[in-house]
């Protein structure tokens, strides 16, 4: 149903030993919405990325993911996980494997997609990526930034419903910055739906509809960007924002 909010999060806790890394946190996203999720070192924000795509178990709290709620059970799980794509901070490639075998790897074994269709989709996100010449290259011969975009690349191929970013620019040099955050931009405009952790307050300006702050494991205050550079409401929001803006 088009109404009913893509993701959709009640009261999710999340600890590690006696921290609260997420606490009683509520959160929905509709389709073709992008959240960026800002706030402080150890805010929760990472974990709360991992809860959706359950590579962290919720402690407590419901997430439901286009109206299907998630649960322990491990086939239900890797179906969830093939609608949701995932893109950390370190790229994670298969450094034995040339970028199209990274890219194809998924589509075949997961969905079982016929290699050569696999490989039509591979060349064709290669081209929306900005790298189509790097087929047959090997990730080490890859500038982070290339390599980061093969990483978008290999989670579009498994045409996602919802994209999640974790810091994706946070290891790469400043000159490859800019075109990793431009192809996120390219799918934000298409109407992809994003949740993105990220200090890269350009791109949330350019591109959330709504910017989610946290901090020690709660959500603090949920904005607009334009509102969230105007007039930020909480003083702790405001504190951080004096800390990251120049």
């Amino acid at each position: 149903m088009p109404d009913t909010p893509i993701v959709e999060i009640r009261n999710l806790s999340k600890r590690f030993g006696d921290l609260e890394a997420v606490n009683d946190v509520s959160l929905e996203v509709q389709r073709g919405e992008v959240v960026v999720i800002i706030g402080p070192s150890g805010s929760g924000k990472s974990t709360l990325l991992r809860c959706i795509n359950r590579l962290e178990s919720a402690n407590g709290g419901t997430i439901s993911i286009d109206g299907e709620i998630l649960t322990r059970d491990e086939k239900q799980i890797n179906h969830i996980r093939a609608e949701v794509g995932m893109v950390f901070q370190q790229f994670n490639l298969f450094p034995h494997k040339t970028v199209l075998e990274n890219i194809t790897l998924g589509p075949i074994i997961v969905k079982g997609m016929e290699e050569g269709a696999a490989e039509t989709l591979a060349h064709t996100l290669l081209a929306k990526v900005g790298i189509p010449e790097k087929a047959d290259a090997y990730p080490e011969q890859l500038s982070g930034g290339q390599q980061q975009r093969v990483a978008i690349a290999r989670a579009l191929a498994m045409e996602p419903k919802i994209m999640l970013f974790d810091e994706p620019t946070s290891a790469l040099d400043p000159e490859m910055i800019k075109e990793v955050l431009d192809v996120m931009l390219d799918l934000a405009r298409e109407g992809m739906t994003m949740l993105v952790v990220s200090h890269e307050m350009g791109f949330a300006r350019a591109a959330a509809h709504r910017i989610v702050f946290m901090d020690q494991g709660q959500i603090v205050e949920i904005t607009t960007p334009e509102e969230l550079f105007t007039a930020p409401k909480h003083e702790r929001l405001k504190r951080f924002l004096s800390q990251i803006l120049p």
